[in-house]
């Protein structure tokens, strides 16, 4: 009897490529769309290619509406992360939550053996491993999965380039089309930038003070939420030579700290809402602590559900909020979020 795959479809050619090549292997295969974030316009256009990708296949396509779940487990955390002077991580809230949440449990719900999607990276069940196209791995994005769900997890691009992808479906009469589109943005529901998308719901424009690290007044910003760890545009900064980059943050009192890039070297992070795929409470390894970077040799001792992580190396424009993910080598083995800097 067949094993029975539910693969996420997005209308994308990674997403199609997926359910194509599961099928080819043997698998029955059936499609879900999900609707997430409520952007106009968009899932009239997206769910169309879904099901012309599932029509192709000759698969059934499920459509799944969580705009409700996304908006409280994804969008209103966004929200209140960056008017709390933070930076979020939106996509590893919705891969926890409805990627390989919701979606296993609609998977469970269908007698379905599998779930799968066109992420890139691997997974053997225990662990999450980075994919062989480092420029495409999404494991710092998937730390965060529920480790109970990794069984059922499948990832046929984990091993494959992108470039190749792209020229299977090239090759491919009828996915052609699917070959030349677009990259999906990496925050799919911020159209421009986030702070565009904040003025709904913030007061983003607030001018407000500027201060030294000895708490001196030396210019004015926009408004906080327009500011990032690391930011160096943006603000005044009366008399300055040299450039000056955003040091912190302080909400409250809508105040940003500013200084030298030497300044913003950081050298131990606290993690809090840990999710490890192992039992150790104190051992080395590497962590990232943005998308994009290079994995920083550590030391990490667990202690009241909080990681307390010292880096070999220093780390430049580290900010709260954000995920820190360690790897053994090329194995995820779990991560927090940056509470202490």
């Amino acid at each position: 009897m067949k094993k029975k795959v539910l693969v996420g479809m997005s209308g994308g050619v990674d997403s199609t490529v997926s359910a194509l090549m599961l099928q080819e292997e043997g698998y029955e295969v059936e499609g879900l769309y999900m609707k997430l974030h409520s952007k106009p316009g968009y899932h009239e256009i997206h769910q169309a290619r879904a099901q012309k990708a599932a029509d192709f296949i000759g698969v059934k396509l499920n459509v799944l509406d969580l705009q409700e779940t996304f908006n409280e487990k994804v969008f209103q955390p966004f929200i209140d992360t960056y008017a709390e002077g933070k930076t979020p991580n939106p996509c590893a809230l919705c891969n926890r939550n409805l990627k390989f949440g919701e979606m296993v449990k609609f998977a469970n719900s269908i007698g379905a053996d599998f779930v799968a999607t066109g992420h890139y990276i691997k997974c053997d069940g225990k662990y999450f491993y980075q994919a062989d196209d480092d420029t495409k791995d999404q494991s710092y994005f998937l730390f965060y999965v529920n480790k109970e769900n990794l069984p059922k997890l499948m990832f046929p691009l984990g091993s494959r380039k992108k470039v190749d992808i792209k020229r299977i479906a090239a090759s491919i009469e009828g996915l052609e089309t699917f070959a030349s589109q677009a990259e999906s943005s990496e925050i799919c529901f911020v159209e421009t930038t986030y702070t565009d998308l904040l003025k709904d719901y913030v007061d983003v424009d607030n001018i407000g003070e500027v201060l030294d690290k000895y708490g001196n007044v030396v210019g004015e910003h926009k408004g906080y939420m327009h500011y990032t760890i690391g930011k160096r545009k943006g603000f005044t900064v009366k008399g300055a030579h040299d450039p000056h980059y955003v040091l912190s943050i302080d909400a409250k009192k809508n105040q940003i700290v500013v200084g030298k890039k030497e300044e913003l070297a950081c050298n131990s992070v606290v993690l809090d809402n840990l999710n490890m795929f192992n039992d150790l409470q104190e051992f080395n390894t590497t962590v990232k602590l943005r998308y994009r970077t290079t994995a920083v040799p550590c030391h990490v001792e667990i202690k009241d559900d909080k990681a307390y992580v010292t880096l070999k190396t220093s780390v430049f424009g580290v900010a709260t909020g954000q995920a820190a993910v360690f790897y053994d080598d090329d194995r995820l083995i779990g991560g927090g979020w940056i509470a202490e800097v």
